[in-house]
């Protein structure tokens, strides 16, 4: 096997308890996300990882495969590792449970770079913002990256900043919504994840960093250990469900047959 899809499903939510199990459209959420991994076609294999027995059971009861792992890992990143290091794939998809909007074709097109390039450790995607409430929304990862599309940060802020703003008086908000065009400049971060298994072994070695642990972003112990992510560009509007208001915006969509476009 080369190519498995790792999808880290934890019960415990602050804001949104169950999260894995919530109803989306009569299917719970990890369903959504299991089945989109399953109609990829470079995933040989897909697995939910998860600390609670209730999901196991959700995933077995519409045909899915489901691992039942520690309940002591501080992250699904070492959830997927705690599956992949019983795996003999080469390469590890973690594919984010909050992600029911994310397409099939997305999935592939970060795997494939890796088929093509052996310097590569790991890829992930972004997406253009839409609007400019979701630049200054928190839960919505802003990614910026250099030419040649690798990550140069990752941040919950708005990244990057613009000056023009401060010097006419206006804050960034009111500078961004009175100039629209310039929201081509901002990319949301797709939370899709694909590493070499070495590669990923290595990460969870290295334990949290500084910059990590203030922004609460695992990818960012990627950077600041001296290492390059890959960073695929997409159309698709996937959003992760991090709060009642993604949820309820998440459903809408999906009720509407509208998951490929934001409004």
């Amino acid at each position: 096997m080369r190519v498995a899809g790792i999808i880290p499903a934890r019960y415990g939510s602050t804001r949104l308890p169950g999260k894995p199990l919530l109803d989306i459209g009569g299917k719970p959420m990890v369903q959504w996300v299991y089945e989109v991994a399953r109609e990829t076609s470079l995933l040989e294999r897909v697995i939910v990882a998860t600390d609670d027995r209730r999901i196991v059971e959700a995933v077995e009861a519409f045909g899915g495969e489901a691992w039942l792992t520690s309940t002591n890992h501080h992250s699904g990143t070492d959830r997927v590792v705690e599956v992949a290091a019983q795996l003999d794939a080469e390469i590890i998809v973690n594919i984010q449970v909050d992600e029911p909007l994310l397409e099939p074709q997305v999935i592939d097109l970060a795997v494939a770079p890796l088929f093509g390039n052996s310097s590569l450790m790991m890829v992930t995607v972004k997406g253009r913002a839409d609007r400019v409430e979701d630049i200054f929304d928190p839960h919505i990862v802003k990614v910026i990256t250099d030419r040649e599309d690798y990550a140069l940060y990752f941040s919950r802020l708005p990244l990057p900043f613009i000056q023009q703003g401060s010097k006419k008086g206006l804050s960034h908000k009111k500078f961004l919504m009175a100039h629209p065009e310039l929201l081509s400049r901002y990319y949301r971060h797709i939370g899709l994840y694909v590493y070499r298994k070495e590669f990923l072994m290595s990460y969870t070695r290295w334990g949290p960093s500084p910059l990590e642990e203030l922004e609460e972003l695992e990818q960012l112990r990627v950077l600041e250990n001296g290492h390059r992510i890959k960073v695929i560009t997409t159309e698709c509007s996937s959003r992760g469900i991090d709060t009642p208001r993604d949820l309820h915006w998440v459903k809408e969509r999906i009720s509407k047959g509208s998951s490929s476009q934001l409004i």
